[in-house]
């Protein structure tokens, strides 16, 4: 009974250790501030590329939607 106590005891107090040295790593290293300016960019240019490819295939795709739904015949 002693042994299993004493083994609890172990592993409780190496849980807290590294409970506490994470704790501590959290609170004094900096926060990661990411990379803001590159998904401002990559969103940017994602509405960029939405915009041209909309305006160059616009009037195609509409054509092809409309052709779809004239097709279809129901009840």
């Amino acid at each position: 009974m002693t042994t299993t106590i004493a083994r609890t005891r172990g592993a409780w107090r190496r849980s807290r250790a590294r409970t506490a040295a994470r704790l501590h790593c959290a609170v004094t290293a900096e926060p990661e501030r990411g990379d803001v300016p590159g998904w401002v960019l990559i969103t940017l240019m994602t509405a960029g590329l939405v915009t041209a490819l909309w305006a160059v295939a616009g009037p195609q795709l509409n054509g092809l939607f409309t052709n779809a739904l004239a097709s279809v015949k129901g009840p």
